[in-house]
């Protein structure tokens, strides 16, 4: 890994978006860790220490929203920038993805390049060589 890569921990359960998704990150030079359900991305948000999370909203075990919230609530990682990936791309979404503490909120399907746009936001440009 070299110096400067910024880590992106990627909760989706949906493989083509995964796939989508991490591959547009890496490209533009972030490590991309993948979780396929919440409890596996909090788990993964703890070990890590990803510099953004990248949360879908709909994925088993633990949803996204209760994800976040947890992660939120815990002092270690609750500084880590969340965005909200959904498919409700409802006004009672938004408010939700905020109420529970999500930094930022992208509705599905969403240009891999608005991902990228809006992950370069919170923490700057990947190691793009």
């Amino acid at each position: 890994m070299s110096i400067g890569s910024k880590k992106v921990l990627l909760v989706e359960d949906n493989e083509d978006n995964r796939i989508v998704y991490s591959t547009i990150l890496q490209h533009f030079g972030y490590i991309v860790m993948e979780a396929l359900n919440g409890e596996e991305g909090i788990a993964k948000a703890r070990a890590e220490r990803p510099d953004l999370i990248l949360m879908d909203i709909s994925i088993p075990v633990i949803d996204g929203w209760e994800a976040t919230q947890v992660l939120k609530r815990d002092p270690e990682t609750r500084g880590i920038p969340i965005i909200a990936l959904t498919a409700h791309a409802l006004a009672s979404d938004r408010e939700k993805a905020m109420e529970v503490g999500c930094d930022s909120y992208l509705a599905k399907p969403c240009e891999p390049k608005a991902v990228v746009s809006e992950v370069e936001k919170f923490i700057g440009k990947g190691n793009a060589h």
